[in-house]
């Protein structure tokens, strides 16, 4: 059963919420305008009571963005996953269906689990042959600042993306305490792991861009220029603050996905903010200023 929905459509040419509802845990706020009046664009805060999740907590949430129209779906900070009590798992789910010619941003901040948190969260998103969606999916070790690094028990995400009905995209990550080695132990001491996803024609100029950023980053990571040649750096005990590829998927390549490794929350907020802030002509504000 949804624990919220929200539905947006055109009306008199812009695109407005017609449907909401929310319920406890989830609390959806919509503001009337973020960013320029020039703007067609409704931005949709998800949060919970209590600012977290507790465990055994379920919220579902479905989203459906009609035709021609642009929505953003975020948070107002980190998703807080709570302790879990003996093996209940929390759960978050969103079902989206984006319309024709529509674009749907989904840009929340990380999802932070507490020790011994288990945490479980489905994302679908069913689009029309020229629909256009940004998905940002990402993960912080924890309370680093309290000395807590990937202690949490479980964490799984799944992203499944149907294109006119068909298969096209599914990433599943799975985070889970082994009796063999640990979480923080398999992720070398990096504390952020990211996924960004960007499909369709109103995002081709990104595409491109964040392509050549992060080839451009990545080479300078591992190359050192010399005189006449470039050399392959040779890191020792260092290892890089971040570490991110891109690959496209989908037929002609219609799809690209980054995926990020590194040291720092900051950092990612800044690759996402320089990444997305072409994007605010179309949303009234950058995602992540």
């Amino acid at each position: 059963m949804e624990t919220g929905f929200v539905v947006v459509e055109k009306v008199r040419g812009k695109s407005s919420v017609t449907q909401s509802f929310s319920k406890y845990p989830l609390k959806l706020i919509i503001p009337n305008k973020v960013g320029s009046n020039k703007t067609d664009a409704v931005w949709i805060y998800s949060l919970t009571y209590g600012g977290g999740i507790v465990s055994g907590d379920i919220i579902s949430c479905g989203l459906t963005v009609g035709d021609d129209c642009t929505t953003v779906f975020t948070t107002q900070s980190s998703t807080k996953v709570y302790k879990s009590v003996g093996f209940k798992c929390s759960e978050q789910n969103l079902e989206a269906r984006i319309g024709s010619n529509a674009l749907l941003v989904v840009v929340p901040d990380p999802v932070t689990c507490f020790s011994t948190a288990r945490y479980s969260q489905k994302q679908v998103f069913r689009l029309a042959s020229n629909s256009s969606v940004v998905i940002v999916d990402w993960i912080t070790s924890g309370r680093h600042e309290i000395g807590e690094s990937w202690d949490f028990k479980l964490y799984k995400s799944t992203n499944h993306i149907f294109l006119e009905d068909q298969p096209l995209f599914l990433d599943s990550v799975l985070l889970e305490d082994g009796s063999i080695t640990s979480i923080s132990e398999r992720m070398q001491g990096y504390q952020v792991i990211a996924m960004v996803i960007l499909l369709g024609p109103k995002l081709k100029e990104v595409q491109i861009q964040v392509k050549e950023h992060v080839k451009r980053m990545m080479y300078e990571q591992l190359y050192t220029p010399t005189l006449g040649c470039k050399k392959r750096k040779s890191f020792g005990q260092t290892k890089p603050d971040m570490i991110a590829s891109c690959s496209a998927f989908g037929p002609k390549g219609i799809g690209v996905v980054v995926r990020i490794s590194a040291i720092t929350t900051e950092s990612v907020y800044r690759f996402l903010h320089l990444q997305l802030t072409s994007m605010e002509p179309l949303l009234g504000v950058s995602p992540y200023h």
